[in-house]
């Protein structure tokens, strides 16, 4: 439990800094922003320096100049010298002029207070400094994101920051000073300076993740950013491939119809992570469309009890496990009769479980409070306590149903292993009776990934056991909001459904979506519980208008030899996030501040 705990530390350390991430402004609004910055900067320092209605004319054609030039290096740039980076298009070659021409205009007004009180060449030896400032801050934001060689990365940055300086290099020279031989050495050493502290800035970065992963940080930033933003997972699944680990993984399949298969649940023990369309992000919904092709069904595939650790570490690998999967679905169904379904409740853990023949379907939740991850240990204590009772197999699975602040699992466990072993007796005590089975899946074009429903839908298997109707109700989701779950089941009653419960499977694809504090919406948070709700009815209604008397099967494989993440690496690449933000933070400054005291020296002798 303490791994447990240490691991999901580590990985709430690395998603608080996904709220720092931010959704760019639109081309038209960056230009509109980059002219506003470049004739404010224009026009305050001739208008307050100068005081002259004459120069007032030459501050706007300034700031149209520097504006004009800007547009033209970023076009050149992103046509040029960025042209094979997938990130840097127009938009975002603008955007990153936008913040530079930002840092450099508040170093000119800095110069013009200065300026008015020592001298305009304070407000020169500034703007000079601005330069200095926007190379670096090029310099550190391309050799960061950009995959390109050094080559380029040194050609968009230093030539884009000279075409800005030349309108005041001309201003300078028309107003009466002179190019001296300091401001050309100056030109001179302000690259050497730029290139020097940079380097050190991120070669302290990279470091970080060669000690800890042995790969260089910047190389995992560059890969989540072009998963980010251009949806390519190659990259960062090929370091994942480096650093996963070999693991067996178990999967309980199961079966209902008779000579044709009607509905299949599948229950893996790999989690659907990390993120987005990396590993086995997608696996539910990859998964559910393979069966239901492969067998013509209708199959869902909740969550069982795993984390982080065993999420897969490339589509390879989820190819390897649906092949696997699949082949070994083809097994008769014979057990004909089940208990009516059962829960149990202590403290805030419930169970429920229905037993067919001799396996048992057994879900647990800690709803209305926050049921996410539940561990391994859990899951072993299910199947042992399975095993005293004579069933050949339990199908344990987690609800992820909702989602509302932080849970104490080592608190909560013991309440969960309780409800779990009285929910499985309660039921396998039960008579049986011959059974029906239903199933649908409905997928609402409304909803799609950035509201937190992915490609699944919802899937619906009703079991008609003895006159009491119960629906398994699976939501392609990444948990739902505390309380939806409660208001699901109490409109039950309006489509003749007697028991039942609410799954999500937990999928990734969801992920890395939207931004904010989790970086995905949970089932409930963006969408209209009405609707939802009209929409799962519509599904069991559906499902059951399709009961007919069915047998069920289950069996459980296993898939040898699968790359998954593991604990420690996970664990290792959470951590180094927020380690490399923690030193960004610590050597940025003083770094940056030698830098500046060097060019401010090179600069008095102007």
């Amino acid at each position: 439990m303490s791994t447990r705990g240490s691991l999901d530390q580590s990985m709430e350390k690395a998603v608080k800094h996904y709220a720092s991430l931010f959704r760019l402004p639109s081309y038209k609004r960056v230009v509109l922003l980059q002219a506003l910055v470049c004739m404010a900067s224009g026009l305050s320092s001739v208008a307050i320096l100068f005081r002259s209605s004459e120069k007032l004319v030459n501050g706007l054609l300034l700031g149209l100049a520097l504006f004009s030039i800007s547009l033209l290096s970023d076009y050149l740039a992103s046509k040029f010298a960025l042209r094979n980076d997938p990130i840097y298009d127009l938009r975002r070659t603008a955007t990153l002029s936008l913040f530079c021409l930002g840092v450099w205009s508040l170093l000119i007004f800095l110069g013009v207070l200065v300026g008015l009180l020592f001298g305009v060449f304070w407000w020169l030896r500034l703007c000079l400094l601005g330069f200095s400032a926007v190379s670096i801050l090029r310099l550190i934001t391309l050799g960061a994101s950009s995959s390109l060689n050094y080559r380029s990365i040194l050609a968009s940055s230093f030539l884009q920051s000279f075409f800005c300086l030349l309108p005041f290099l001309v201003f300078w020279i028309e107003t009466g000073y002179s190019v001296t031989l300091g401001l050309f050495l100056f030109l001179i050493l302000s690259p050497i300076v730029s290139l020097i502290s940079t380097h050190v800035f991120l070669s302290l970065l990279d470091s970080l993740g060669e000690q800890t992963l042995g790969i260089p940080s910047l190389a995992l930033l560059r890969a989540f950013l072009l998963n980010w933003i251009t949806d390519s997972n190659t990259p960062f699944e090929n370091l994942l491939e480096k650093l996963g680990e070999e693991h067996d993984v178990d999967v309980a399949l199961v079966k209902f119809g008779t000579s044709k298969t009607k509905a299949a649940m599948v229950v893996p023990s790999i989690h659907p992570g990390p993120f987005k369309n990396v590993g086995s992000s997608p696996l539910p919904s990859l998964l559910k469309d393979s069966i239901e092709k492969r067998f013509d069904c209708t199959a869902c595939i909740p969550l069982g009890l795993q984390g982080h650790e065993l999420d897969l570490v490339s589509q390879l690998q989820n190819q390897k496990v649906i092949s696997h999967i699949a082949e070994a679905m083809n097994f008769e169904v014979q057990q004909s009769q089940a208990s009516p379904f059962v829960k149990v409740n202590s403290d805030s853990a419930t169970a429920s479980c229905q037993v067919f023949g001799d396996f048992a379907l057994l879900s647990l939740t800690l709803a209305p409070n926050t049921t996410e991850d539940l561990p391994q240990e859990l899951g072993l204590f299910v199947q042992e306590e399975a095993r005293k009772l004579g069933l050949t197999c339990c199908v344990a699975i987690n609800t992820h149903n909702s989602i509302d602040g932080p849970t104490d699992m080592s608190k909560a466990l013991d309440s969960l292993k309780r409800v779990a072993k009285d929910c499985l007796g309660k039921a396998i005590s039960m008579e049986k009776w011959t059974f029906e089975i239903g199933a649908a899946t409905v997928r609402p074009e409304e909803f799609g990934l950035r509201d937190g429903m992915g490609t699944g839908g919802i899937t619906a298997i009703i079991v008609k056991v003895n006159n009491q109707r119960t629906a398994y109700v699976v939501i392609d989701g990444n948990n739902m909001v505390t309380g939806l779950r409660e208001k699901i089941l109490s409109a039950f009653g309006s489509v003749n459904i007697d028991e039942g419960e609410i799954f999500t499977t937990d999928v990734h694809s969801v992920s890395a979506t939207v931004l904010g504090k989790r970086g995905y919406n949970p089932i409930g948070q963006a969408m209209d519980h009405e609707r939802l709700i009209t929409y799962i009815k519509e599904t069991t209604l559906i499902a059951s208008r399709k009961l007919e008397r069915a047998n069920a099967a289950c069996r459980c494989v296993t898939i040898p030899r699968v790359k998954v993440i593991g604990e420690k690496h996970l664990s290792a690449l959470s951590l180094l996030i927020d380690r490399a933000f923690q030193r960004a933070k610590k050597t940025v400054i003083p770094i940056f501040f030698i830098s500046g005291l060097l060019l401010m020296l090179f600069l008095t002798f102007i």
